[in-house]
């Protein structure tokens, strides 16, 4: 572990206040489709999550949950949820998608 890094408690809220679940699944097809959502290229989403572009390409390319670190998978959480995109699970029967957090009509 590095020296003064603090892995977040699942369950608590994190230093931006947002809820890190448990059992936080992301697919590749909802960073495709979040990216999508936001007209994010790749570069913008490793900008705002810090994380790598390759490492972004290969977990857009997994089918269903992506296998990286959970600080990883919480990183890119963190960044869509900032954006103000709301990943949403698989539910009775329904697969996992993606939302705006908020009306994006315009008046």
């Amino acid at each position: 572990m590095l020296a003064g890094y603090c892995q977040p408690i699942r369950g608590q809220i994190d230093l931006y206040g947002i809820i890190l679940e448990d059992h936080a699944l992301l697919t590749g097809e909802q960073i495709r489709a979040a990216r999508s959502l936001l007209r994010w290229e790749r570069k913008d989403l490793a900008s705002a999550s810090k994380v790598s572009e390759p490492t972004i390409k290969r977990l857009e390319a997994t089918r269903g949950a992506v296998s990286a670190h959970q600080v990883t998978i919480d990183a890119l959480i963190r960044a869509f949820d900032l954006a103000g995109v709301e990943l949403i699970p698989a539910n009775g029967g329904k697969g996992a998608g993606v939302r705006f957090k908020t009306d994006q009509t315009l008046p």
